[in-house]
């Protein structure tokens, strides 16, 4: 029997795309999609630098598993993947990768759209983008709160 359990993972360095391939695989799937989020260089007029993400581990992984498993759910993905860098993430590296397999394409198109739109939503990973001027700023698209729990 194939496990369902999704891989859910925090990672403090690169990460490791083709070390994740393989977690995908499944002899049902007639569909793999990956998407892969990087640091670009600009945000509208800023020139960015860098970025740094920090998170509540704890809840992080516990959001990062209920929205694994209810996407599995969703949308009949056979494997599933999820993992997000911390730390300080340069221009061009992936600060978060999500990999999934189902039988048929259109599922795994719409997953991977549903699972970043709900993890930027709802799991507690805050972004804090540096600038080449000095200027330095949080965000969270929903939540609107820095790693300390205070509200902007």
């Amino acid at each position: 029997m194939v496990s369902k359990k999704p891989h859910i993972e925090l990672v403090d360095g690169p990460i490791q795309l083709e070390e994740l391939r393989a977690r995908i695989d499944h002899p049902d799937a007639g569909a793999q999609g990956w998407f892969v989020g990087v640091t670009r260089r600009t945000t509208g007029d800023l020139i960015t630098q860098t970025l740094h993400y920090e998170a509540h581990h704890a809840m992080a992984k516990t959001e990062l598993m209920k929205l694994a498993l209810d996407a599995m759910q969703e949308f009949s993905l056979l494997r599933l993947v999820i993992v997000h860098r911390l730390g300080e993430v340069p221009i061009a590296d992936a600060s978060v990768v999500i990999g999934c397999s189902t039988a048929h394409r259109p599922e795994t198109f719409a997953a991977l759209e549903w699972i970043m739109n709900r993890l930027k939503k709802e799991v507690p990973i805050w972004k804090r983008e540096v600038y080449s001027d000095g200027k330095e700023e949080w965000v969270h698209p929903e939540l609107n709160m820095d790693p300390s729990g205070d509200s902007e």
